[in-house]
């Protein structure tokens, strides 16, 4: 089974204003995929995906119900996991990380950088033992976004001081654990108890360093992302096996991990 750990798509009300809006900041010569569910399914359908996770942003405080509302409405799709999100700056974000928890989500995608936070803030330490306490995965977006300007809101040094509040539980740090800042990955990340994903990792790293970070941190904590729409996942696999990723390596990089990981 393969399963891509990062894709995104949009409620069919907003697709087309959200997709027009993103593509601009996304660094995709083009999107991959209309934004809608439909056409993320027949993307995977092309790439030979037979699951994904769907990490939706709660970008503001006001978005955060909406937001969880369609990752709600896909609870139960045959191919699609949805993921929720909740915004530091919500009053409700507890009873809301309750409610994700209740309707049968598994995790919670949290994006420094668009919802305004730096991942070692202390104010943020009550919000990441409350996920934790109730079993959910935090995927956060790592590294440099390079659709927003400075500074970068969770680089590595910042997410490895952040990690204790978290008590063990799952933590997944996208972009192979820091877009663009791969060095410092190898040197604060590599080694610690949190996933990578490999999201658009293709287009920027250089295969020997991938190489480096699968060595130094084990492939059994390493995940296929590709960013759908933005990027393709035949790109990130093409890409593993160019770093070296044996075929051992590579069945828990492509859904092994993953699978454990969401027990399924």
């Amino acid at each position: 089974m393969i399963i891509d750990f990062h894709t995104h798509c949009f409620p069919d009300a907003v697709v087309d204003r959200a997709m027009a809006r993103l593509a601009p900041l996304s660094g995709a010569s083009r999107p991959y995929t209309d934004g809608s569910g439909s056409g993320l399914v027949r993307a995977m359908d092309t790439a030979g995906v037979d699951r994904s996770v769907v990490l939706s942003i709660a970008t503001n405080p006001r978005q955060q119900s909406a937001v969880n509302d369609f990752s709600l409405s896909l609870v139960g799709h045959p191919r699609l996991i949805p993921f929720g999100s909740v915004h530091p700056d919500a009053p409700d974000w507890a009873p809301e990380l309750r409610r994700l928890r209740d309707g049968g989500i598994k995790g919670i995608k949290l994006h420094p950088d668009y919802q305004g936070f730096f991942v070692n803030e202390p104010r943020l330490r009550p919000l990441y033992e409350t996920a934790a306490a109730l079993g959910l995965i935090t995927v956060f977006h790592a590294g440099v976004d390079i659709g927003l300007p400075d500074p970068v809101h969770c680089a590595p040094a910042a997410l490895a001081e952040a990690l204790p509040a978290f008590g063990g539980a799952h933590v997944v740090a996208a972009h192979f654990g820091g877009y663009l800042l791969w060095r410092e990955v190898l040197q604060h990340l590599c080694g610690k108890e949190l996933y990578f994903d490999t999201a658009t990792s293709a287009r920027k790293m250089p295969p020997p360093w991938a190489k480096e970070i699968l060595e130094a941190h084990g492939a059994q904590r390493i995940l296929l992302g590709s960013d759908l729409p933005w990027a393709e996942p035949s790109d990130e696999i093409f890409f593993l096996r160019q770093a070296g990723a044996d075929d051992t390596e590579l069945s828990k990089i492509l859904g092994g991990n993953a699978a454990k990981l969401l027990n399924i």
